[in-house]
């Protein structure tokens, strides 16, 4: 599986942002997607998950009530919809996949096993 996140761009604070990860190759609708950051000097950190049938979902407290995760298994995408955005979700934004069949989300990004390009977002204050 190849992923690609898009959308990213600098927007003001308390705008919204919508992500966009979008698969190529098989199985991805088998697959768990996870959302990670990182901002420069930070370590990479989890943002919201889905499992792989969509019905359980996961977020990160500090973004918890203003993204949104989701995704569309017939045509291998999944979304991060960001609202209230603020400058400390400035950082570069990545989607992984995780290729084991799970109901819960995992949070760790050693945990995942496919990643793709991630995609700037800079939101100014």
């Amino acid at each position: 599986v190849q992923l690609q996140a898009s959308g990213g761009g600098l927007e003001q604070a308390g705008g919204s942002l919508r992500l966009v990860c979008a698969a190529s190759g098989r199985f991805f609708n088998l697959y768990g997607v996870g959302w990670f950051r990182q901002a420069p000097g930070m370590e990479r950190e989890f943002v919201a998950g889905i499992n792989w049938s969509g019905t359980t979902t996961y977020y990160a407290d500090s973004v918890k009530g203003r993204f949104t995760v989701s995704r569309d298994n017939a045509k291998n995408t999944s979304f991060l919809e960001m609202n209230s955005l603020n400058a400390e979700d400035t950082a570069i934004y990545y989607c992984a996949a995780d290729r084991t069949r799970r109901v819960n989300v995992k949070t760790a990004p050693r945990e995942y096993d496919f990643w793709g390009h991630g995609t700037q977002v800079t939101v100014s204050s």
